[in-house]
């Protein structure tokens, strides 16, 4: 099967290029970059469009006149491979809810959707159905839904994004969530017993007992310290303000208790946005002049052993989420990799990535229900329960292999 893949790969990193560049590697990469001979795993040849619009986060979704004619480019690039490589399936990432991504898409399945045997979307962000009714204009649903309509087949994460996919009437609705790579092969060697040591110890603390040298030391120091990490690009909308009021009123309320923890929450991204910086930095500052207040440390954007790292130091992951266009929240699964306990909301997806019950989902925009839930996941060890959900749903292997036999599907059904 031949494969025009029109979507970008990182920069600008986030879940979506990410995983489209993780999806490339795990088929063999671009057919026309590899050695003679070589094997297309899962009988896949991809021929790579690199559809970038947006060189920055803060581009992300924005109008710009250049990208109107990267569009044309892009099209040109998917309609020579279609002709000169007899590539016949065209794999695309639709748009969100955004007016000038919606309209890009338009103009790329006017230009190229006639031309291929079948259209395969990918629904790596959520929320178009529902902007759709809800902000657009008849003519914007009317134009959508016959540019789109019905393409041959829909790959979801979850069964809450299929209501983009059944909306434009896709033939076929796969679900089909993400999946990763081991961060940690060594996880029992390297990470469970630190993380083991430092529950033992809070949940001793919290009894009342004293640490022994011995103790202290097997949990890295500073088993008092509750080590909470925020890793995402740093928005309002990505729970950064909440997730940092979360956690001062969780320190506020164990100093009140007298309790002898305290919170450090580490803050690792991007700041799209110039004015949400400066507004994150004056309430640092705010704090900084205060004595009940915990550390917060901003360590800015991370990426390989560095981000490995933050997880693997952290004792709990808060990720208070309400994004727009947020359809999986693969640093989730990062942090469930390395045994973390995640604090995060009930928004969309998410729900579906824990068990029935699970005691770190929260509303959004909630603070005050934040700082219980770190409070409570303090006290709990869910290392082995989050690591083993991780080895069981969201490992890469299989997520890769359920993607190929989605998008090799289209094959039989013509």
């Amino acid at each position: 099967m031949k494969l025009v893949v029109f979507a970008h790969t990182p920069p600008p990193h986030h879940g979506q290029s990410y995983m489209v560049q993780l999806m490339l590697e795990g088929f063999g990469g671009d057919v026309r970059g590899r050695k003679p001979g070589a094997v297309s795993p899962f009988g896949i040849e991809c021929y790579h469009v690199n559809a970038r619009f947006s060189e920055t986060l803060e581009d992300v979704g924005e109008f710009q006149g250049t990208k109107i004619l990267l569009v044309f480019w892009f099209c040109l690039q998917a309609l020579w491979l279609r002709f000169r490589h007899g590539a016949t399936h065209l794999y695309y990432v639709p748009a969100p809810g955004k007016a000038v991504a919606l309209y890009r898409d338009w103009l790329v399945m006017l230009f190229c959707r006639p031309f291929f045997h079948g259209v395969i979307l990918h629904w790596h962000a959520a929320g178009l159905a529902k902007w759709l009714e809800m902000a657009s204009s008849s003519l914007a649903r009317s134009l959508t839904y016959r540019l789109y309509r019905p393409v041959t087949l829909s790959i979801v994460l979850s069964q809450y994004n299929a209501g983009d996919a059944e909306k434009l009437l896709s033939r076929n609705v796969r679900v089909v969530p993400n999946g990763i790579a081991d961060p940690c092969p060594d996880f029992k060697e390297a990470i469970l017993p630190r993380r083991r040591a430092r529950v033992a110890a809070r949940q001793k603390l919290l009894a009342g007992g004293a640490l022994s040298p011995w103790e202290v030391q097997a949990a890295g120091g500073d088993p008092q310290v509750i080590k909470v990490l925020f890793l995402a690009h740093c928005m309002r909308q990505k729970g950064l303000f909440d997730a940092l009021e979360g956690v001062v009123e969780a320190e506020h309320r164990l100093r009140g208790a007298g309790l002898p923890l305290s919170l450090e929450l580490i803050v690792a991204g991007e700041f799209p946005q110039a004015p949400e910086r400066a507004e994150f930095e004056r309430r640092l500052a705010e704090l900084a002049g205060r004595a009940d207040s915990p550390q917060v440390k901003y360590v800015g954007f991370v990426s390989g052993d560095r981000k490995w790292q933050s997880f693997a130091g952290a004792d709990i992951f808060c990720f208070p989420t309400y994004y727009y266009a947020e359809s999986f929240g693969l640093v989730i699964v990062e942090a469930m990799a390395f045994g973390l306990p995640v604090v995060t909301t009930r928004w969309r997806t998410i729900p579906e990535l824990f068990p029935d019950n699970y005691p770190g989902l929260v509303p959004t925009r909630s603070p005050g229900q934040i700082a219980e839930a770190l409070q409570r996941a303090a006290g709990l060890d869910l290392t082995e329960s989050m690591r083993g959900l991780f080895l069981e749903r969201y490992t890469f292997a299989t997520h890769l292999s359920r993607l190929a036999e989605a998008i090799r599907s289209v094959e039989s059904a013509g």
